[in-house]
């Protein structure tokens, strides 16, 4: 027998490796029966994750898109209807997105009489609805018409409808003349101007958390029922008006429309 033949036999007889154990060994591992686990408790932790994931991502392109956080907001009472009713949930942007050129200054909110005069419609009305949230407020956020602009110390009985105060003159009308700078707002629903019932001084800018653009039906309910659970409910006060409010930590409440946070 020559050489040749004696590495031929050498190499004949050592053990050769299974057809199929690198595969078997590689289905075995934690990652690859996560991935292809039909049932059990890794297909429900793999479907939660692929969930949140879901959510997480969708959150940030609104976030991305709105310049706010959080970019929806859920609507708890009726001060806006019939624009908004409860358990809509409304997307909100920062003021300076999408925002007309013809805003007032550079606040970025179109005023009703602007509105008006540039036919800028904002839920089948003029002006632009905003989230705001007033440090003087112990409730929750409120989301409200822009109805005009004030600045500070100005008389501003004379430009407001006096189809929504109740006073004889501005020495009558709270927050007349105005205490600082700012946006006079209403409830679409309510009888009088936030700062006439006293929910609110003018609106300041820093004060303005958004503004409402988009008008999404029941899906805040989900974000109201859990609130529910931790927090009674804002009740609106004022006779022949309704408020909406917004959740942010709970979020919104009174004679305003508030909104929850989502």
């Amino acid at each position: 027998m020559n050489d040749d033949q004696g590495e031929r036999d050498t190499t004949d007889d050592a053990p050769r490796p299974e057809p199929n154990a690198v595969s078997v060994k590689s289905s075995d591992t934690f990652l690859h029966r996560f991935l292809n686990a039909e049932d059990g408790i890794l297909l429900f932790v793999r479907e939660t994750l692929v969930s949140v994931s879901a959510v997480v991502a969708i959150g940030l392109l609104l976030f991305a898109i709105s310049g706010v956080w959080p970019p929806m907001v859920a609507v708890e009472s009726g001060s806006m209807e019939p624009h908004m009713y409860r358990g809509d949930l409304i997307f909100i942007t920062a003021p300076d997105r999408f925002t007309p050129d013809y805003a007032y200054e550079d606040t970025g909110i179109v005023t009703v009489d602007i509105g008006s005069e540039k036919e800028f419609s904002s839920f089948n009305g003029p002006g632009s609805v905003i989230v705001y949230d007033p440090p003087s407020r112990a409730g929750s956020p409120i989301i409200h018409r822009a109805r005009f602009y004030v600045e500070a110390e100005e008389n501003w009985y004379d430009k407001a409808n006096p189809n929504y105060i109740n006073a004889d003159s501005c020495a009558e009308l709270r927050n007349c003349p105005a205490p600082h700078a700012g946006f006079i707002t209403k409830g679409d629903a309510n009888g009088r101007y936030d700062q006439a019932s006293g929910i609110a001084e003018p609106v300041k800018t820093e004060w303005i958390d958004g503004v409402a653009h988009v008008r999404i039906p029941y899906l805040g309910y989900v974000r109201l029922e859990l609130a529910g659970m931790f927090a009674p409910m804002p009740v609106a006060s004022e006779a022949g008006s309704v408020d909406a409010q917004t959740h942010i930590a709970p979020d919104f409440e009174s004679t305003n429309q508030t909104v929850s946070v989502v």
